[in-house]
């Protein structure tokens, strides 16, 4: 059996800046996307059968050309994404086999420099039986919860907190009921099966897997890039 990976890359990623799609500003010379293809490649162990990317619509074509070189071994299809993630999601799902994948990987393009070791981990809890996983790290700042009017109601402790990442892996039967059911206001793919009761699970994620959501999170990945390259 084997593994297909979905990446929602239709956003404009307004909070980045610039004039291009967050998906496709550069890092040490190449897009955030050609950096998570090539980051979810490197998970051998995973055994990447199938890579369905949800681009912005009218640049199909170009990203089929951009990503071809880094998915050899494996099927690429690039479809439209919507207006919002779980529109993305759900449009490239419909594109992933129903016959010989196990494991689906939901991974967000802006989480470029996520490790192999963190992506086989996700994998592997999934084959053996955990129908959604994600990668998670121990919230480290102090957490409040707030009412509508900025005032503090209470202090979590932040021992139970952990913040999520992805790529996220999910059952695929499990994966489709989800998207099936009610997205509304939904931020991850987990959160959509939480709300089917299934249980999540969690496993060790990384902080090379930060997100790049602002323009010094451009800075953050081009000194990481530079560190691997140096190693």
């Amino acid at each position: 059996m084997s593994t297909a990976a979905i990446i929602p890359a239709a956003g404009l990623g307004l909070r980045l800046g610039g004039e291009a799609p967050k998906a496709f500003r550069e890092v040490g010379g190449e897009s955030l996307l050609v950096h998570a293809v090539r980051g979810l490649k490197a998970a051998t162990a995973a055994d990447l059968a199938c890579f369905v990317i949800a681009v912005p619509a009218g640049s199909e074509d170009i990203v089929l050309k951009l990503l071809e070189p880094y998915c050899e071994g494996a099927s690429l299809q690039i479809v439209a994404g919507g207006s919002e993630r779980t529109d993305s999601v759900r449009a490239a799902l419909d594109l992933v086999p129903v016959d010989g994948i196990d494991c689906v990987l939901v991974h967000d393009a802006a989480r470029s420099f996520v490790p192999p070791e963190v992506i086989d981990r996700v994998v592997a809890a999934v084959r053996s039986g955990a129908p959604a996983v994600v990668p998670v790290i121990p919230v480290t700042d102090t957490i409040k919860r707030v009412d509508q009017d900025g005032r503090v109601v209470d202090t979590p402790d932040r021992r139970a907190l952990v913040a999520v990442q992805t790529p996220q892996g999910f059952e695929p039967s499990l994966l489709r009921r989800a998207h099936a059911g009610d997205v509304a206001g939904a931020t991850d793919d987990a959160m959509l099966c939480e709300r089917l009761g299934v249980t999540v699970q969690t496993v060790e994620g990384s902080e090379d897997a930060f997100k790049v959501t602002r323009p010094r999170d451009l800075l953050l990945a081009e000194w990481l890039l530079a560190e691997r390259h140096r190693a």
